[in-house]
């Protein structure tokens, strides 16, 4: 039987856990149903989870479905465990997404919806508790069409022409198969729920266990999986826990290939430290027993022993991307211990808990000698009590929970670091900008590996990755940043690997220091239903609690008002809503991500946090002299660094960029005072040798060329009557140097991937060969070379493949290069630039901006992938009319007998005189 893993998610009793019962009961793994309130579920394999009614830890069970071997998980509802639910999404191939009929969609309901969406997971519906009084099948229906997806569909159905028809209408061709035959098969049906273009919904009582077997056959009639899996091996791991005896369990999905025992497991280098363990035993568990077996193959879930380096969200074998989670926590609590307790064995112990929930954040202030737990919410405190007390017998207190803070930019600046105590060196600039709210920390590189080896670029990365960086407003980490490394220096025999860790380090902090800062704070979304009575109530606390609060909705003799609001106002505000409402009133709360704080200042005076005297955060940097190194502040580290500001040289290139842009703008203008002449002038432009830019929008480049043209066109068309801007005016000294030049030989670098994904022909080509669109491209520019008479560099970047050495090949007249690996097209072209541009004519075609910007400070001249793309396009149309004038005295002859694609054959085979008079 084929192996498919399905997964039960839901908003807080919903009623989750008695489907997973009805599931087993009817599939036979259960000869008896279990009841939540009873305490004998199947999957409430936990005490804690019995005695208090939830499901705090995912669970699975694994029972026949023809044609499936099914493993069920069961994730926890409650929002406080939302992390647990979280990990589950990345191995699931469907979902079952249970929805209570008697309050229908529900605050958490659409965040399961939005991270069911994130994660490209097939979704099946099942509403629950229809037995209960006044629930509507249709109304049921129509909220979930509105509130989550329109494809939803009621599929417990006779399956008529409306079905079809319905379900045919997000899918062009399932809609041209339905306008055929009036209906859909099977197979189409399974690919629309697989590719998330129809959502199956049933209806029923899972108590009761009706609607439950409809659901059955449904997903056995219309689940599918991908069959073009690799056969080598592949894993996802999303979750570690311990058995009752202690040992380390690895939760993981086998992706592809094969899992056996005693195989030896490795991560990915670029994961952090580099581990390789052997898999003593797998096992495969049902609720709380396992079965021990030799060998899984694709689609199983397991739990593995003998792996202690394995975490949450990381993939194994050709699994190589780690997923990081979207949900965190919000609050953060001390861990107050009692007299006598060993404060580090704690901390062990807790780490030890950290490991099995990620987000369960342990934080160690050493300042303070203080044990700090970072939590989604009050009822996870609670567990987390239990499960101390449980485990390693400690009853441990908690103090006053706090918020946590972040901390981000709002203007670009270039943090500098540099630690040179005797016998040791390392220099770190870095740019750091504002990123996407909700983005957190990306990294980027424009770092040359000539100015700074590659393995040490490596190095810094690692730093920046590793822990989470101090804000300097109240210390609290920072997000939504984007830091790019732009230079870097080492000493051939004194820098280790430290010294680039402090450096980094220093550097961060420094730019901190120089930036605009903002203080983060999380939010709400809140969904709060109250009886009409109390509304005004409700409308004068919104103003208090700083929410952002949508207009009341009257439904009947209740009221539902929504919006945002900040996490530190919100906290106790349930039970503000059951007194004032005496019970009557709901409030749902769903975390939605970091905004500016709303009463910054306050939280900053009363934090209290100073910088420049975190001794563990320096914001200055270490310089050496006579011998002895000293302390510089951060204030004054610019003057006294080795490296150039780099921010000072991309800002000039960008002004340049923006001059050049309004210089050729001008010109533009100018050329429409005329009658007639701007589409002369435009024409002229565009046969224009290599008119080039360096960063996306902004023209830059040729602009000798630009005068030279501006100069035809006064002579042609008369005087413009306008004042040249000091810009246009310093080009005529570039003209002159261009002049002297004309006679040296002339090289064409080009960027190959860069043009072939700017070209249509070549990206539509490339969709179904890469390689066929590397060809074409070979052959347009071998007709190019004999036409233009330059020597053509064809750049193919190997990056991430496999190989030390650089490949150049002769293609016909032209030059093929394939980069070594871990070398980019860029660099090449840039090294190759830096040593003949002073020597020869060279032209670079890319438009990669920052590539762009190098080679101008080179020398060289710069056209864009698009417009080569005119450039070429004219270079065709001057060719056939070179070879009508040459052969047919100027007449159209081509054109009247012969059609377009074999005069595109004959331009390309380059025919002699001979061989067109046979054509």
């Amino acid at each position: 039987m084929r192996n498919i893993t399905i997964g039960i998610l839901a908003h807080v009793d919903a009623g989750k856990t008695t489907l997973s019962e009805s599931i087993l009961y009817l599939s036979g793994k259960l000869r008896t149903l279990g009841r939540v309130d009873h305490k004998d579920a199947f999957l409430d394999t936990h005490e804690l989870e019995r005695s208090r009614g939830i499901t705090i830890f995912s669970k699975q069970a694994v029972f026949p479905l023809d044609p499936w071997q099914v493993t069920l998980l069961d994730t926890p509802g409650h929002v406080d465990f939302s992390a647990e639910m979280e990990r589950t999404l990345q191995v699931l191939d469907y979902a079952i997404l249970v929805i209570n009929g008697a309050d229908g969609i529900q605050g958490h309901t659409r965040t399961l919806w939005s991270l069911l969406k994130r994660y490209n997971v097939p979704v099946f519906l099942f509403v629950n508790k229809m037995d209960q009084e006044g629930t509507d099948r249709k109304h049921l229906l129509e909220e979930l069409k509105n509130g989550l997806d329109d494809q939803i569909m009621a599929f417990d159905v006779e399956k008529d022409t409306s079905f079809y028809e319905n379900a045919a209408m997000g899918d062009e061709r399932a809609l041209e198969e339905y306008l055929e035959a009036e209906k859909l098969t099977e197979e189409t049906i399974a690919g629309l729920i697989m590719e998330r273009k129809v959502f199956p919904c049933y209806f029923g009582s899972a108590l009761k266990v009706e609607g439950v077997q409809q659901l059955l056959d449904g997903l056995a009639e219309y689940m599918e999986t991908n069959a073009d899996e690799p056969a080598d091996f592949g894993a996802r791991v999303y979750k570690i826990s311990r058995d009752d005896k202690g040992n380390r369990l690895t939760h993981m999905k086998v992706t592809s290939g094969k899992l056996k025992v005693k195989e030896v497991l490795e991560n990915h280098p670029e994961d952090g430290e580099h581990w390789e363990e052997k898999v003593n035993q797998i096992r495969i568990y049902s609720g709380d027993k396992f079965e021990a077996v030799p060998e899984v193959s694709a689609g199983t879930i397991c739990a593995v022993t003998g792996l202690s380096m394995t975490k949450p969200g990381e993939g194994l074998g050709v699994e190589a991307e780690n997923v990081e989670p979207v949900l965190e926590p919000v609050l953060t609590y001390q861990v107050l211990l009692p007299e006598g307790c060993d404060v580090s064995e704690m901390l062990r112990n807790l780490r030890q808990l950290e490991e099995e929930d990620p987000l369960l954040r342990v934080v160690w202030k050493e300042e303070l000698s203080e044990i700090h737990v970072c939590l989604m919410g009050e009822v996870q405190i609670q567990i987390l009590h239990e499960l101390i007390l449980e485990r390693f017998g400690v009853d441990v207190t908690f103090g006053e929970g706090n918020i946590v803070y972040k901390e981000t930019i709002t203007n670009r600046v270039e943090g500098v670091g540099h630690y040179e105590p005797l016998r040791h060196y390392a220099e770190v600039h870095l740019i750091m900008e504002p990123g996407e709210p909700g983005s957190g920390l990306t990294f980027d590189t424009i770092c040359s590996e000539d100015d700074l080896d590659r393995n040490w670029q490596r190095l810094i990365f690692t730093h920046l990755e590793e822990r989470e960086h101090r804000g300097v407003l109240t210390g609290a980490p920072i997000t939504d940043m984007k830091i790019t490394l732009a230079a870097g220096k080492a000493h051939l025999k004194h820098t280790e690997g430290g010294d680039f860790r402090q450096s980094t380090y220093r550097a961060i902090r420094q730019g901190l220091m120089q930036a605009d800062s903002v203080l983060l704070e999380p939010y709400y979304t809140f969904e709060l239903e109250i009886p009409a009575s109390v509304t005004g109530r409700a409308l004068n606390d919104m103003q208090r609690l700083a929410a952002e609060a949508e207009a009341p909705q009257q439904e009947g003799d209740r009221t539902r008002i929504k919006g945002l609001a900040p996490v530190a106002t919100m906290r106790d505000y349930q039970r503000e809503v059951a007194a004032y409402s005496h019970g009557e009133g709901r409030l749902a709360c769903v975390f939605s991500g970091y905004r500016p704080c709303h009463n910054a200042e306050e939280v900053i005076e009363a934090i209290g946090y100073d910088a420049e005297r975190d001794m563990e955060n320096p914001t200055g940097s270490v310089f050496c002299s006579h011998g002895a190194g000293y302390y510089v502040p951060w204030d004054e580290v610019p003057e006294h660094m080795h490296i150039e500001s780099q921010l000072a040289r991309i800002e000039a290139a960008e002004r340049q960029a923006e001059e050049a842009k309004m210089a050729e703008k001008e010109l533009k203008t100018a050329g429409n005072q005329n009658p007639g002449a701007g589409e002369k002038y435009s024409n002229t432009c565009r046969r224009s040798n290599f008119v080039g830019k360096t960063a996306p929008g902004a023209g830059y480049g040729s602009w000798e060329e630009e005068k030279e043209l501006e100069e035809i066109f006064i002579r042609t068309y008369g005087k413009i009557e306008r004042k040249l801007s000091d810009t246009t005016r310093t080009v005529a000294t570039s003209v002159k140097k261009k002049k002297s030049q004309e006679h040296l030989p002339e090289y064409l670098l080009v960027d190959g991937y860069n043009v072939i994904f700017a070209w249509d022909e070549l990206k539509e080509l490339a969709k179904d060969s890469i390689e066929a669109a590397r060809d074409r491209l070979m052959d347009i520019l071998c007709n190019y070379q004999g036409y233009k008479k330059c020597t053509v560099i064809l750049v193919f970047d190997a990056y991430r493949v496999e190989g030390p050495y650089l490949e150049i090949q002769k293609y016909h007249n032209i030059h093929v290069v394939f980069t070594k690996e871990a070398e980019t097209a860029d660099q090449y072209i840039e090294k190759v630039v830096h040593e003949v541009a002073k020597k020869y004519r060279v032209t670079v075609v890319t438009s990669d901006g920052i590539e762009q910007v190098v080679t101008v400070g080179q020398g060289a001249n710069l056209i864009s992938s698009r417009e080569f793309y005119e450039e070429v396009e004219i270079m065709k149309k001057e060719l056939r009319e070179e070879y009508i004038e040459r052969h047919h005295g100027g007449k159209n002859y081509l054109f009247d007998h012969m059609d377009e694609e074999l005069v595109k054959r004959m331009e390309k085979l380059r025919l002699s005189d001979e061989e067109i008079e046979k054509w």
